[in-house]
């Protein structure tokens, strides 16, 4: 009687203490999601990764010994791990280019441009195996468009998806199908930059190549490193177009990281040396995603002079 008597005597809860309790039960689904769907599985394969398990068998501790096999004996590592660092030199530095020229086209005041925003982004958002499937046929070495327009011009064209020396070229000009979302992202710094600035610029005698090196670059610069880093980390793990498109061939010429990852945990059940497979790509991924953070100090401009 008396902890219920001193239940209703409890005093409401105040304003404050409510927000902080619907904010609690809002992010709860959330939290268990992460917890559970996310740190769970993060934990686990950091300990598999010590371990020989094909998922079907008792767990056997072996130690670094994947690590070892990987770093010293396995010539496949090295393989997928140059092919990945040649994609994603390719995609970012083809994708960031693309999307910046789209971005400062269709940032010009013309009858048009709203409509084809949507157009250019639309593709960004499309099935990844849809999209793939369709390059296949665009890279045909007999009836793909590709061929066809090289061909209108006098240039015979390679036999691409199916030549070592093109298909991960191929697979690089594939990859600025999804510029559209880098496109909105750079767009939206575009139209960020004060209008007084160009104003200020043209007063001093600057022509549109001065506006865009000594305006547009330095005050886009936060904007076009955002997207560099994030085109970084996600060319890192390209999957569906290998997957869909060449299988890791001709050959070992398209074998990249996350495909071997994906081969080496559900193809031969080696579940702990793809745990280690996958620590490994989180260790470069940081390495190079810290190492584009220093470098940014010497190129990219954030208002008030700090950089």
């Amino acid at each position: 009687m008396q902890t219920l008597s001193a239940l209703l005597q409890r005093k409401p809860l105040t304003l404050q203490q409510r927000e902080q309790v619907d904010f609690y039960i809002a992010i709860a689904p959330w939290l268990i999601g992460l917890i559970f769907f996310t740190g769970g599985p993060v934990l686990a394969s950091i300990a598999f990764s010590f371990t020989n398990w094909t998922g079907l068998t008792t767990l056997e501790w072996v130690g670094l010994e994947n690590f070892r096999k990987l770093l010293f004996e396995d010539e496949l590592f090295w393989t997928a791990t140059y092919n990945t660092f040649y994609y994603s030199f390719g995609a970012v530095t083809l994708g960031t280019l693309g999307a910046l020229v789209v971005a400062l086209l269709l940032n010009q005041k013309l009858p048009g441009t709203t409509l084809l925003r949507v157009v250019y982004y639309m593709p960004s958002i499309a099935s990844g195996v849809a999209v793939a499937i369709l390059w296949i046929w665009l890279f045909n070495p007999q009836v793909g468009l590709v061929n066809y327009l090289l061909s209108l011009v006098g240039i015979k064209g390679p036999l691409w998806l199916a030549s070592q020396q093109w298909a991960l070229p191929a697979l690089i000009l594939k990859s600025t199908w999804g510029i559209g979302a880098n496109m909105i992202i750079i767009l939206a710094g575009l139209q960020g930059i004060p209008v007084s600035l160009y104003e200020a610029a043209r007063i001093d005698g600057a022509n549109p190549w001065h506006e865009f090196r000594h305006v547009t670059i330095p005050m886009l610069s936060p904007v076009l490193f955002f997207v560099i880093v994030i085109s970084t980390i996600n060319s890192f793990q390209i999957l569906t177009d290998v997957l869909v498109m060449t299988q890791g061939g001709p050959g070992t010429a398209t074998f990249v990281y996350v495909y071997y990852i994906y081969q080496a945990a559900f193809q031969y059940l080696k579940m702990g040396y793809a745990s280690a497979l996958a620590w490994i790509l989180f260790l470069i991924i940081l390495a190079l995603t810290l190492l584009q953070l220093w470098g940014s100090k010497r190129w990219v401009y954030y208002e008030g002079g700090e950089r």
